[in-house]
């Protein structure tokens, strides 16, 4: 049986993408962060890991995998995470009742913010 382990995101700098993700996250490094590798754990172990990789890939605008953070104070949150370093994307495909909102992370990669009351499900 497989499980996802990990979500790998690319990063130029991937001290500046640990230190942004564990603070936007409140997860914690799983073993030493290395100029060219971290993963970053939920507290306690349980739960997906984000991992940082470094990568001179540009980044892509249209990006085909991206997280998806709910959030039941989502204008909060974004604000928050506008705090840490993240930045908006202006976005041209906004529906009418979007209830989502694009950010970059430090290093350019692509992430939403989904209006989701119980944070709890999926």
């Amino acid at each position: 049986m497989l499980r996802i382990g990990s979500t790998v995101l690319g990063a130029s700098d991937v001290r500046r993408a640990a230190e942004f993700w564990a603070h936007a996250l409140g997860y914690v490094p799983r073993d030493e962060i290395e100029e060219t590798w971290a993963v970053l754990t939920p507290p306690g172990g349980v739960g997906q890991n984000i991992s940082l990789m470094l990568s001179d890939t540009p980044v892509q605008e249209r990006p085909r995998v991206h997280l998806d953070l709910y959030s039941d104070t989502p204008d909060d949150e974004i604000e928050r995470l506008l705090g840490l370093g993240a930045t908006r994307v202006d976005w041209a495909d906004y529906p009418p009742d979007a209830d989502f909102t694009v950010l970059a992370d430090t290093e350019g990669n692509r992430f939403c913010v989904i209006d989701k009351p119980d944070v709890s499900s999926p």
